[in-house]
């Protein structure tokens, strides 16, 4: 018996309107403990107008939705609340609820029960959670895709290829007596893997090059100091937030924005100008910039000559970056194939093209696509252990060895789904969920 739940499912903040869910066997019978109405008959999913009351004082007047298992979100009976946004009269809420007997959900606990249920997958249910941290309208759609089960109805044609042929070595194995029983040959078992294995690796290529629209890169703005940088990273924010004065090392800390391209979303960080100082206060920040660029993803090296900063192109080296030379309206004598802007004229196209085609930021694809670090990682498993059962078929090893790998492969592939170890697996994945979900 699954016991009521409760939480808020929209954001703790004063609002026209909020919304309490609640989830539980015995939901109703909670629920009318504090509700005008007696809900301990309903059977059927229906729309309710009353007062949520302690005893003889009315707390708010709601609307309250009920949905009778399965056919709820997370299968089982389920209420939502619809009260006045005031914070006060939400917090009252809940605490009759809690004294009514429901508890505070944990987080994520009911897409865990969803899950539990079998009213969704492992993959739809990281889905939700992507939808609500995903921050461009790209990632929205590669979530969206997911949660609508599209990964997982591309993706268990896949695992059912790899059971249809273990089971065909089972067989063979444990009733070789049979001769009606179609012979699993070591043939068989390359041709199959390695058309799974080809399948396999499209969604793997696919996953990682979509990654990045839910993940997004990091960009350091590097450079010696008073080359622009600052200016740089106004002018890709579109925002005055770097302080900019021609007076030599202004920025000492690390400045932090939040810009899309091509729908990646990309955090940009300006840095102190790296250079020889005995000023405490200054070195501080250089460090503070150093370490950025240990973390970063892209390093933009801005360069307000045609010199590059032999000591900064050092630290560089083997960083993923790109020199960038800007104030390119004082510069008379251009390199070819090299990156100049003028962050004063507002002119950096070239250098937003140059980290497009840099970082591999292509239009996003409107497949399908497993693109977590999860997801990937099963993925790559099931490759591996498919791959070996090849080898060992191609080296006529025993066929009940080469199923070893095969297994192994089918228990990735149900992993992926959820379809093992439901209870293990629920503490991790959801506890990453905000408590309304």
């Amino acid at each position: 018996m699954f016991e009521t739940i409760v939480a808020l499912a929209t954001p703790p903040l004063k609002s026209a309107l909020a919304l309490i869910r609640l989830s539980g066997d015995n939901v109703f019978e909670v629920v009318s403990k504090c509700f005008s109405k007696d809900l301990t008959k309903v059977n059927k999913r229906d729309i309710h107008f009353g007062f949520i009351h302690d005893e003889d004082k009315s707390i708010d007047q709601v609307v309250l939705l009920t949905y009778v298992k399965p056919h709820s979100f997370t299968g089982e009976n389920s209420v939502e609340i619809i009260s006045h946004g005031s914070m006060l009269i939400v917090n009252q809420i809940i605490k009759l609820l809690l004294k009514s007997g429901a508890r505070m959900a944990a987080n994520g606990e009911f897409s865990s029960r969803a899950f539990l249920n079998g009213k969704i997958d492992l993959v739809q249910a990281e889905a939700i959670n992507d939808m609500i941290n995903a921050t461009t309208e790209e990632a929205k759609d590669l979530s969206m895709l997911a949660l609508k089960g599209e990964n997982s109805k591309l993706f268990k044609p896949i695992k059912d290829q790899i059971g249809e042929i273990l089971a065909s070595i089972e067989v063979n194995i444990d009733y070789p007596e049979y001769e009606d029983i179609e012979e699993t040959s070591k043939e068989k078992v390359i041709t199959v893997c390695s058309d799974i294995v080809k399948k396999l690796d499209e969604l793997i290529k696919q996953g990682e090059k979509d990654k990045i629209y839910k993940d997004g890169i990091k960009i350091a703005i590097v450079g010696k100091p008073n080359v622009g940088k600052s200016s740089m990273f106004n002018v890709l924010l579109k925002e005055s937030k770097a302080i900019v004065t021609p007076i030599a090392g202004t920025t000492r800390d690390v400045l932090e924005g939040q810009i899309s391209i091509n729908g990646v979303p990309t955090q940009l960080f300006d840095t102190a100008g790296i250079h020889d100082s005995n000023d405490q206060i200054e070195q501080i920040g250089i460090n503070k910039a150093k370490d950025i660029i240990n973390k970063a993803d892209l390093v933009i090296h801005v360069i307000d000559d045609n010199d590059i900063d032999m000591e900064i192109a050092t630290f560089i080296k083997d960083k993923k970056h790109i020199d960038v030379y800007n104030k390119a309206d004082l510069i008379k004598d251009k390199k070819e194939d090299a990156i100049y802007v003028s962050a004063l004229n507002n002119d950096v196209k070239p250098l937003i093209n140059k980290i497009i085609e840099v970082m591999n930021i292509g239009e996003v694809s409107a497949k399908p696509s497993f693109n977590n670090a999860r997801q990937l990682g099963l993925l790559k498993n099931m490759v591996n252990n498919l791959e070996k059962a090849i080898i060992d078929a191609k080296n006529d090893e025993p066929i009940d060895l080469i199923s070893v790998s095969i297994m192994l492969a089918y228990n990735s592939a149900l992993d992926l789904l959820g379809e093992n170890n439901k209870n293990d697996l629920s503490d991790e994945i959801f506890s990453r969920f905000c408590v309304g979900k």
